[in-house]
């Protein structure tokens, strides 16, 4: 079906509401509907080394549905209800796509970014009750089983950890060194509440039929974590409902089942779970996972192209951070199966856009999702004009308003008028998004509109625009800036690849604005240059910079957004410090925690100081500090 723009999008609603559509209720009868119609097409397929030659492990869709059924049924022979929590802490193997699809149909499956740390994953496993978490058995050069062991033993509901051994997937003499280095779990006998099993073993011993009944209604069957630019994670409430309908717009819109999709994005998030596997679940598509890291693994930029040749790859997935490192490498392999690259979690920059396009021939179609609304919301059309900067048109059966804030409350904003991003469509779980009841407070326009957080607008075509982040605001002494301005001016200078703005502390304005920035590869340029360029070209005055840092990389998410919180606590340590220091008060801060109910709390080593000495000189600034344990 072709998606040229508003006209197909209103034509594929006025076919019928969606609830008419017959799609199938349970993420089980979709897989099975899937291996059904194309029991021996490839479904995955997953390398731990990123050469175009390295060995693959390749499962149809009937090795597939076997797998996650075995899963499944070992997670309900571990005591999950349908009400019961898997958590995963994974890097990308076969194994993290079995454990995803398999908790989601035994239980409700939590994936968790493995870079995390203990405290963070004991956290989410502590919030969400999970009672059996999968993860790695010890390897070399990473440390997610310890940091696991060490999260399960602060959460005293998970009774089973699962291992998966990477050296499986490795040849010779690889895979004869890597029990010899293994690194030993220290301290696992600390861990008596959780037993540990060996996954694979564990799942082998299952049957390939379904040993319970699937469920016959809606119901949550996913908790993402979400934090984002804005700081502590979140935990957000998926219903079968939300995700049957992200992938029947992959397969409607875009995929089929001839199509090859390579995906090296993390499947502990939303865009490469909802938005690719479901897409490629209801279409038939072949997805293929190169290394664990995905694009952060080794070579992976280096042989990306290979790899798309290697795998006949129609479409990319990829993130605005991932593109920027491709165009430093030359295209050197027949690319020329790519139909169109997708790019979503960050804005891409116009520059990016057109240098990727004339260096590779591929479109660029950009898009719009977040975890609330279990993901897909607009996207520029595959088929019609892709209006570059714009997150395109929003998507079948999704409603979109802008809303701005008035003396007499919300009201729907005007064309081109900017207002906050709200929206309803089928992910949208209307007053249960997130976990925690106070969480989901205000979080809605009446009662059905989902409040993004995201500023924007939309233009007299109906396309969406993002114009900055609402919860992102520099408020310097009562006046609103937006933090997107700074920034896309700092990227229209060439030297500029990434640049991030916040509002740093300020004892008389509360905030003003400061910014970092990542050059491009091989640039110079000095700060003083780039805070001069900015007096150029940031129009409002009260938006200028009071301080501009260049670091060798921005700190980024897993999908490559700017992570502000990090910035905002360098900001925070370095404003305090620099005005203890001025007011010679021995103090320093030493970190900079985000409190659940205070945010972000600056704590200080005394060094000999008193409570009144440092509070004459911080009492000015609007952030708390406190002593360091």
């Amino acid at each position: 079906m072709t998606f040229a723009g508003v006209a197909d999008r209103d034509a594929i609603e006025n076919e019928m509401p969606w609830a008419e559509r017959e799609v199938p209720v349970t993420l089980y009868q979709l897989l099975s509907s899937t291996a059904g119609k194309y029991p021996n097409n490839n479904a995955v397929s997953f390398q731990i080394l990123s050469g175009p030659t390295d060995k693959a492990e390749t499962l149809t869709w009937t090795e597939l549905k076997d797998k996650v059924t075995q899963a499944a049924n070992l997670f309900r022979s571990l005591g999950v209800g349908e009400k019961d929590v898997i958590a995963y802490v994974l890097p990308n193997c076969n194994e993290t796509l079995i454990t995803m699809l398999g908790g989601a149909v035994a239980g409700i499956v939590n994936p968790i970014n493995p870079l995390l740390q203990p405290e963070q994953i004991a956290s989410i496993l502590r919030e969400t009750n999970a009672k059996v978490v999968v993860t790695l058995k010890p390897f070399p050069k990473t440390d997610v089983a310890q940091k696991v062991a060490e999260a399960v033993r602060h959460a005293p509901h998970v009774d089973t950890v699962l291992e998966v051994d990477l050296n499986r997937y490795l040849t010779p003499p690889k895979s004869w060194i890597v029990p010899l280095i293994r690194p030993k779990l220290e301290n696992k006998e600390h861990l008596a509440h959780a037993d540990y099993m060996n996954f694979n073993k564990a799942m082998s011993q299952q049957p390939t039929k379904l040993a319970f009944a699937d469920a016959t209604e809606d119901r949550v069957a996913c908790y993402f974590h979400t934090g984002g630019t804005t700081g502590m994670p979140k935990v957000a409430q998926h219903k079968y409902s939300g995700i049957i309908y992200n992938g029947w717009l992959g397969a409607t819109l875009l995929f089929g089942p001839d199509d090859n999709i390579i995906c090296p994005l993390p499947l502990f998030h939303v865009f490469a779970c909802h938005v690719i596997v479901m897409a490629s679940l209801s279409s038939g598509a072949h997805v293929v996972f190169p290394t664990p890291q995905g694009y952060r693994g080794e070579g992976v930029f280096d042989n990306f192209w290979k790899l798309v040749e290697r795998w006949k790859i129609s479409f990319v997935i990829t993130v605005p951070t991932a593109i920027s490192a491709k165009m430093q490498r030359p295209v050197d392999a027949d690319i020329s199966t790519i139909k169109t690259a997708f790019s979503g979690s960050a804005p891409l920059p116009l520059e990016l856009f057109r240098r990727f396009e004339e260096t590779t021939g591929v479109t660029i179609v950009e898009g719009y999702g977040l975890t609330e609304a279990t993901c897909l919301v607009s996207c520029n059309p595959t088929d019609g004009e892709k209006k570059v900067g714009s997150i395109g048109v929003p998507l079948p059966y999704t409603d979109v308003k802008v809303y701005k804030d008035t003396a007499d409350g919300p009201v729907e904003a005007s064309t081109d008028e900017v207002g906050e991003i709200c929206i309803a469509n089928p992910g949208v779980f209307v007053g249960h998004t997130y976990t925690e009841g106070a969480k989901n407070r205000d979080l809605y326009h009446n009662d059905k509109y989902l409040r993004t957080g995201d500023l924007g607008r939309v233009d007299a075509d109906g396309y969406l625009w993002i114009t900055g982040r609402a919860k992102d605001l520099i408020i310097r002494g009562g006046h609103n800036i937006d933090p997107a301005e700074i920034e896309e001016a700092l990227l229209g200078h060439e030297a500029v690849a990434f640049a991030g703005a916040i509002g740093q502390p300020d004892e008389y304005a509360g905030e003003v604005p400061c910014v970092y920035v990542e050059l491009v590869d091989g640039a110079s340029v000095s700060s003083d240059e780039l805070m001069k360029y900015c007096e150029v070209h940031i129009h409002e005055r009260a938006a200028h910079p009071k301080h501009l840092a260049i670091l060798p990389e921005l700190p980024k998410t897993a999908v490559g957004k700017i992570f502000k919180p990090d910035l905002r606590k360098e900001a925070i340590t370095r404003i305090y410090n620099t005005a203890l220091e001025k007011g010679e008060v021995a103090a320093r801060v030493v970190s900079v925690i985000d409190d659940k109910k205070r945010g972000l709390v600056a704590q200080l080593d005394a060094y000999g100081t008193s409570d009144e000495d440092v509070s004459k000189i911080l009492g000015d600034y609007t952030r708390p500090w406190e002593w360091a344990a």
